[in-house]
C-alpha cells in the first residue's frame, strides 16, 4: 500500500486507513489480503505509473483466477486515497504479489482481524477490526 510522501511516519497511513467499496459485500472470505499497484510508502510515482501499475496488477489477478473485489483505500484524516483490490490469496502469497508490484506492504484480513503485513520480512501489526473500517 501507498501513502504520499511527508510527515513524520509514512507508515503510520496503514493505521489509519479505511476501505470503500463499489458495491456493497455480504459475506467476505474467511482470510483474504488488498493489495494496490500504486507508489509505494514514503514514495510519489506520477499518475501515469501509477495507473499503468494498477492496470497490470488487476490483469495479473484476472490471469491467477481468483476471486478478487475492487476497494479503495483511504485515509479520513489525510484525505489520501488509492484504488486496490481485496484477494483471496494466502498471507505468503499476497506478499509475494506485494513485492511483484514494489509494496512496502499489503493488509491481510482474517475473519475480522485487519493486519498490516511488510513485504520485507513478512511481520505483520495489528490494524483494527475489518468490519469497522469498510464500508460501501
Amino acid at each position: 500500500m501507498g501513502e504520499p510522501s511527508g510527515g513524520a511516519d509514512p507508515r503510520a497511513w496503514y493505521f489509519d486507513v479505511r476501505f470503500r467499496l463499489e458495491s456493497p459485500v455480504t459475506q467476505w472470505p474467511t482470510e483474504f489480503i488488498v493489495v494496490t499497484g500504486y507508489a509505494t510508502t514514503g514514495e510519489v510515482w506520477p499518475e501515469e505509473r501509477n495507473v499503468e501499475s494498477d492496470l497490470r496488477l488487476g490483469r495479473a489477478l484476472q490471469e491467477m483466477g481468483r476471486w478478487h473485489l475492487r476497494l479503495t483505500g483511504y485515509s479520513p484524516a489525510t484525505g489520501h486515497a488509492e484504488p486496490g483490490w481485496a484477494v483471496l490469496l494466502n498471507p505468503a502469497e499476497g506478499e509475494a504479489l506485494g513485492r511483484r508490484f514494489l509494496q512496502d506492504a499489503i493488509y491481510v484480513v482474517r475473519g475480522d482481524a485487519l493486519t498490516v503485513r511488510y513485504c520485507d520480512d513478512g511481520r505483520e501489526e495489528q490494524v483494527g477490526a475489518w468490519r469497522e473500517r469498510v464500508s460501501g
